[in-house]
C-alpha cells in the first residue's frame, strides 16, 4: 500500500469534483476547492475522520468496500478505479463468482417497504432477500431451496411438478430474454465459477426455449415497465416494476408498486394481510 500517493490521488480527484456535480448546494463560504473531505466521506458512507486520515497518508488499508465507496464517491473512471486499487495494495481481480451477501442498508430498505413487494437478486438471478408481499404475491421463498429461489431456473423449467411456469406473469416472454441476458453478462464476468456454467449448462439441456435464445447472442433486453401478476387467491394484480442496480455487489433491487386508489393496490393490502398462509374459499 503506496499511502503517500494513495492520498495525493484521493485529494486530487476530490478537488476536481463541484459541489453541484454531485448534488449539494455550493454555498457562499465555500473556501475548499471541489467537495470537502467530509462531503466525500459521506458520499462514500465512511466516517470523515477515517477519510481525512486517508488523505493524510495515516490510514490503516482500506478493504474493499471502502474502495468501492470512495470509486462512486469520486466518480472515477474505471482506469482511475483500477489505479485507486494498485495504490491501496488491493488490485482488482474477478470474483470467483456472482456476490451473494447483501448489504445490511438493502436489506432493511427492502423491510422497510410495506405497501411494495420488493426483493433482491444477484447476477444470476437467485433470490437472495424479500420482504414479506414479495413471498405473498410469488411465493414463499423462505419454504425454498437456494436452488429453487433461481427466477431463471424457475422461469425455463419450473417445479419439478408443475413444470415451467412464473406465477402467472403477463411478461413471461420477455422475462426469458432479460434471464438469458442477465446470465450471459455473468458468464463473462464469472467465466470460471463452476455454479454459473452448470446453471446454464442445465437451462441449456432443460429447455429449449433457452436454448434457442442463447443462441441468439443477446446481451440487452428491454426493461419491463409493467406487469400483472395472476395470483390464485386475489385475481391479476397489475404492478409498475423498478429495477435499482447495485453495480458494487453485481446484485439488483426489484421493487413491485401498484397504481394508489386501484384494484391492484387493494389486492396488495389483502396479501399483505394474508401473507403466504394458503386459503381454501368455500364450495
Amino acid at each position: 500500500m503506496d499511502r503517500v500517493e494513495l492520498g495525493a490521488f484521493l485529494r486530487s480527484r476530490r478537488e476536481r469534483i463541484g459541489p453541484a456535480d454531485v448534488g449539494l448546494p455550493v454555498g457562499p463560504r465555500r473556501r475548499t476547492p471541489g467537495l470537502r473531505r467530509e462531503e466525500v466521506a459521506a458520499l462514500a458512507f465512511i466516517s470523515a475522520e477515517y477519510y481525512t486520515r486517508l488523505e493524510q497518508a495515516r490510514g490503516p488499508r482500506p478493504s474493499r468496500e471502502v474502495l468501492s465507496g470512495l470509486a462512486r464517491a469520486l466518480r472515477l473512471t474505471d482506469a482511475e478505479r483500477d489505479h485507486l486499487h494498485e495504490l491501496a495494495g488491493a488490485p482488482r481481480s474477478a470474483a470467483p463468482g456472482p456476490p451473494r451477501e447483501v448489504r445490511q442498508s438493502i436489506l432493511d430498505l427492502v423491510h422497510r417497504l410495506p405497501g411494495s413487494a420488493a426483493f433482491v437478486t444477484s447476477a444470476t438471478l437467485e433470490v437472495l432477500a424479500w420482504n414479506d408481499l414479495a413471498a405473498a404475491l410469488m411465493e414463499d421463498f423462505s419454504a425454498l431451496s437456494r436452488r429453487d429461489r433461481n427466477l431463471a431456473r424457475r422461469a425455463f423449467l419450473g417445479p419439478r411438478d408443475e413444470g415451467p411456469s412464473l406465477y402467472g406473469v403477463s411478461d413471461a416472454t420477455a422475462f426469458a430474454r432479460h434471464a438469458v441476458c442477465r446470465l450471459r453478462g455473468a458468464a463473462a464476468r464469472y467465466p470460471d465459477d463452476p455454479e454459473v456454467s452448470a446453471l446454464i449448462r442445465e437451462l441449456h439441456c432443460g429447455s429449449e426455449e433457452f436454448a434457442r435464445l442463447w443462441a441468439s447472442h443477446e446481451v440487452d433486453a428491454e426493461p419491463t415497465l409493467s406487469k400483472t401478476f395472476r395470483h390464485p387467491l386475489v385475481g391479476p394484480v397489475t404492478v409498475a416494476c423498478d429495477a435499482l442496480e447495485l453495480t458494487d455487489r453485481d446484485q439488483q433491487v426489484v421493487i413491485y408498486t401498484a397504481v394508489p386508489g386501484s384494484s391492484s393496490e387493494q389486492a396488495l393490502r389483502l396479501l399483505a394481510v394474508v401473507g403466504t398462509q394458503r386459503m381454501t374459499a368455500p364450495g
